[in-house]
């Protein structure tokens, strides 16, 4: 499941009408990166909940065929958070009560994660520890406090929002059996779930997640990041598609200059005696009129610096 009820407030007005999973990194909505990415390790089969603008999401993915996932969404009137969304998707993440393991996934990140080998151990994990509650991606950082450290001790999680050298990436395996003990309505799932469920001793895994790329996009300034590292050459195992370069149905008045990295998009035009880039990221059909480095600017013409 892919966690896409958020409001987007700390985006101000890039996040007003459109949901922050759908905000084009290199010309490709966030949910993408992160549904190729899924794809790519056999997992096609997605839910994705929806509250502001749901409709841009189900618009512009679909029903997921052309990322090669089938999506079913489901919707939010009310946001009902990390948890409460979980819960209220079991019927679509266990149809017939299996209890089988499920990934949950911030659809806000774009997070090179090789989804097998998680998959892989928690299994193993499970098969030795049948109450296990589940297992959480985490990474060690500098600043983990800030993001809400997560303690680990030999591969289990000890406590979280406390003290500890690592960050939760915003992605765990669990079951409906677990998920379904949290309280009806707006629930965290860490708050009202792993954390107490931990505290009386119930086993909560870690897995580590030391290379490769991770970002998520909550502010301006993490979106225009995120949009520079990928076109400067940080490299994703499964992205959505190109990241960088010019299509070729693009119009580049001859008097235009391009400076790389940047991005192009298809339909796109830029004006005669205009320099594009370094780090500009151009949307499809953009229409560029003065200079523009270090920015994204959208088809309808939004520019975020």
């Amino acid at each position: 499941m892919l966690l896409c009820a958020g409001l987007g407030t700390r985006l101000g007005t890039l996040g007003v009408d459109r949901p922050k999973p759908m905000l084009p990194v290199c010309g490709h909505p966030i949910l993408a990166y992160g549904i190729s990415n899924l794809v790519a390790h056999g997992v096609r089969d997605l839910v994705i909940n929806t509250h502001h603008r749901g409709d841009v999401i189900m618009r512009e993915l679909g029903d997921g065929r052309r990322y090669g996932a089938r999506i079913q969404y489901i919707h939010e009137d009310v946001i009902l958070g990390t948890g409460g969304g979980l819960k209220h998707a079991l019927h679509l993440l266990d149809p017939d009560g299996t209890d089988e393991p499920f990934l949950s996934l911030n659809g806000k990140l774009i997070f090179d994660l090789d989804v097998s080998a998680l998959v892989a151990a928690h299994r193993r994990t499970l098969a030795a520890d049948p109450a296990l509650l589940g297992m959480f991606v985490v990474r060690r950082v500098s600043d983990a406090t800030a993001w809400g450290a997560v303690d680990v001790q030999d591969g289990r999680v000890k406590n979280v929002l406390g003290d500890g050298h690592h960050m939760f990436c915003g992605v765990h395996v669990t079951r409906p059996s677990v998920v379904a003990r949290l309280p009806d309505g707006e629930a965290c799932m860490i708050r009202q779930g792993y954390l107490g469920w931990i505290h009386a001793g119930g086993h909560l895994a870690a897995y580590e997640h030391a290379d490769g790329y991770f970002a998520e996009h909550s502010t301006p300034e993490r979106y225009l990041a995120s949009n520079v590292a990928l076109l400067g050459g940080t490299t994703l195992r499964h992205p959505p598609g190109r990241l960088g370069g010019v299509d070729p149905t693009a119009r580049i008045h001859p008097t235009a200059t391009l400076v790389s990295p940047l991005h192009v998009a298809a339909g796109a035009r830029i004006d005669a005696h205009v320099v594009v880039g370094p780090n500009a990221v151009v949307g499809e059909g953009a229409h560029v009129t003065a200079a523009l480095a270090h920015a994204v600017q959208w088809s309808d013409g939004t520019i975020a610096r």
